[in-house]
This record gives structure tokens, sequence and C-alpha cells, in this order.
């Protein structure tokens, strides 16, 4: 389960956040599914929309009350998210743990009669979201700079009563684990034309860049590596590219010219190959693409779906922390948080929606046409290439006068027009 705070200065202000976009494609329905209040001078209801008890001031009410003493954002959110994963929890579950959060943190405890105001409304599958105002029934403010460790904390142990927790192995720290820090080995064009690397000042990136094609000069200057003058400039590339592979399989930091760089693919969007993510997504779609068989597209579809390491997960990941970063940065912006916390739900639905297909794409069976049906671009013929094609008349006469038979040239048939039916469509 994952957490996220948010605060706001009237609980209408939640509204658009709960509701969704004003879209009606992406407009949300939110329902309550638990409310508590301590006072008699107030009544929350516990069904139907809960809109009404977000704009009718209820859980404002404590904090009006205080009128000038009342904090800025007396308003309190938590959103919190179950494994996409596990089970969707039942609506009673989903109140069990907004108590349970709640009490925690300490702003309505059980055995407390003047806690704080507070409703659970759900809006998505596999969320739900309790809204409290800070402001006790005895008008003391909760203080909540501790909220945010025991609401992870809660939810730690709330996802580990359920089995959605793993039994993680405790890792061991090696020595081998621990080196020191090694400078930074420059590969470059230099503004002669020539290749050089700098930075290699041990042994081993020396030895490196010595079996890759380097030459090594030491002078007054210190050591430096340099490629022949007589090397080719196609090769060039490859030999620096070689000498950045190794040296960064021996955990060395290397800073290779991205004109150098031979691994790096370039898009008419992105000429200086800077979108890392981007390019290896691309090069998936593209293995996508190419699948000849049943099993590699399966094998390639799996880099994509897999639940805990493919690029949809880490798709949601990254737009949950985001979600969260925003707030941290700026606790005014919720409402941009919400929008990176919605497209994490979505991306959360695409992945419950293609839960099984991997086994459905290997059982399909890979479609093959008849060879007979089956014309191959190569064998598409032009007119002009037909009459080229064709035996010329000087050559039939020649045949003749010799009594010999020309040989025979058949040209590829062409497609017969559709005839028209004279009407004409715009």
């Amino acid at each position: 389960m994952i957490a996220h705070l948010q605060r706001a200065a009237t609980t209408a202000a939640l509204i658009p956040a709960l509701y969704g976009p004003d879209d009606p494609r992406y407009h949300l329905r939110p329902w309550l599914i638990a409310a508590e209040y301590r006072s008699a001078d107030a009544q929350l209801p516990l069904l139907g929309d809960p809109q009404e008890a977000l704009s009718g001031g209820v859980l404002d009410y404590p904090a009006a009350r205080l009128g000038a003493r009342a904090p800025e954002q007396p308003v309190w959110m938590c959103s919190v998210r179950s494994d996409p994963r596990r089970p969707d929890l039942t609506d009673t579950q989903w109140s069990d743990v907004a108590r349970r959060l709640v009490t925690a943190t300490g702003l309505a405890p059980d055995d407390d009669p003047l806690g704080s105001r507070w409703v659970a409304i759900r809006n998505l599958a596999r969320s739900v979201h309790i809204v409290a105002t800070v402001v006790r029934e005895d008008g003391q403010v909760h203080r909540s700079y501790r909220d945010a460790f025991h609401v992870q904390a809660e939810c730690h142990r709330i996802a580990t009563e359920l089995g959605h927790l793993p039994q993680s192995v405790r890792s061991v720290t090696t020595a081998k684990e621990y080196r020191m820090p090694a400078p930074v080995i420059t590969i470059s064009i230099e503004p002669s034309g020539s290749v050089a690397a700098k930075g290699a000042s041990d042994d081993l990136s020396a030895t490196l860049l010595r079996h890759a094609g380097f030459r090594q000069i030491e002078d007054w200057h210190g050591r430096r590596h340099r490629l022949p003058t007589t090397t080719a400039p196609t090769d060039r590339a490859s030999i620096a590219t070689h000498a950045a592979e190794m040296l960064r399989a021996a955990r060395y930091n290397v800073d290779l010219d991205p004109a150098l760089d031979t691994a790096q693919v370039t898009t008419p969007t992105d000429p200086l190959g800077r979108k890392v993510a981007g390019r290896q997504v691309l090069e998936l779609t593209d293995r996508i693409r190419g699948a000849a068989t049943a099993a590699e597209a399966a094998a390639a579809l799996d880099q994509l779906l897999d639940p805990d390491d493919g690029v949809l997960a880490r798709v949601q990941e990254a737009l949950e922390a985001a979600s969260e970063q925003i707030t941290d940065l700026d606790p005014e912006q919720f409402a941009l948080s919400d929008r990176f916390g919605f497209a994490a739900d979505f991306v959360c639905a695409a992945q419950s929606e293609l839960v099984g297909v991997l086994d459905e794409v290997q059982r399909a069976r890979t479609h093959q046409a008849p060879a007979d049906t089956t014309l191959a671009a190569g064998n598409l013929t032009t007119a002009t290439t037909s009459a080229a094609l064709a035996t010329s008349p000087a050559v039939l006469r020649a045949s003749a006068a010799l009594g010999k038979t020309p040989p025979a040239t058949a040209a590829p048939a062409l497609p017969v027009p559709a005839p028209s039916t004279g009407l004409r469509t715009r």
C-alpha cells in the first residue's frame, strides 16, 4: 500500500480532485463508505453522493469556530492505493483501513470522544481517500508533522497482514561492493580531429585502452591515450565505443563524446539521442512489430506487461512518484498532483485489463496465407516493366528467318481494374 498526504483550505476545494475532470468520459462517481463525527450539531450522510458532506461545511465547522486562530489549511486528506497485482478490498475492508489510519495518526483515536471529524470516500478501484479536519472538537489543532511516517508504517502493517508483501531476503553487503571512487575517463574528439582518452591514470584502464587500439603517450602533460592518426574515420567511432564499453564493464565512469557513440540511436524528434528510456521502448516496439511467431511476440510483450519489472509497472511507479513529489515541492499544487495520480490509476487499469494475455498470445497460431493467393511486393509489375520484358519485333523477324522459335517471355499479368460504376464519392 502507498499513502499520499495532501492539505487544503476547505473540503470543497477537494471536489475536483475526487470527482475528476469535467469531461464526461473521465468524470468519476465517488461514494461514501465511512464517516465519523463526535458532535451532535452536525450530521454526516452515510450513503449517497459525498459531495453533500464536502460542500456542506460539516467537516469545516470546527475550523470555522476558531476563526482567525484556525490554520491556513485545516483540511487533511490521505489517499491510499493498494497493490494492483492483488485483489481489490471490499468497502468494509477499506473503511477499516481508514479507521486504522486516523487512529495511527492521532486524528481520531477510538478512545477519544473529542477527535477530529473524518469521512472515507472511494472513486476508483484499489484506492480510498480519507478527508478529515485537523481541528478537534475541543478546539485543539492536531500536529501533523509526523503523519507521513505513521501513515506509511500503518500501511506497511496492513499490507503485511493481508499478505500483499512478498517475503524479502535479507541482503548481505560484502567487502567487494565497496570501492574507491575512480576518476572520470573522457573520450572525445580534439580540435585537431584526433580521438584522445584522458583520465586513465591506473594500469587497468590503460591496459583496456591499449587493448581497444589506443596508443599510450607519456610526456610532461601526463599519461594520455590517443588513436593513431592513420585510423580510418569510420573506425574511430567503433573503437571509441568498444573502449567505453570495456571501461564501463570494469566500473569506470566514462564520458564518451556523442559523435563517437555508435550505440546511440537518434530519431528525427531526438537528434542527440538523449531520451534513453524512449529509445528502449522504441526498440521493444520494433521487436513486437518484427515478431515472426507467437512465441516471439509473447517474449517481447512480457517486457511490456511484466507485473514487477515491465514497462507499464515502471511507468505507474514514475507517475505515482511524480504525484507525491509535486505536493512535497509545493503543497498548493494538489490538483496537478491528482492529475498524475489519475494517470497512474489509468495505467493500473490497463495492467488489470491485460492480465493473462501472454498465455493467449502464446496459444495463437501464426497465420500464413496460401502460396497461390499471396502476391509478394517484389512480383508487382507495372505496364512499363511488362513492355520492357516483351520480345522485340527484330528478334521475332530474325528467329523466323533462321527457322527458330523465339524465346517466350511471359510477363506477369497486370491486375485488372474493377469496372467503374459511374458514381463518384466525395
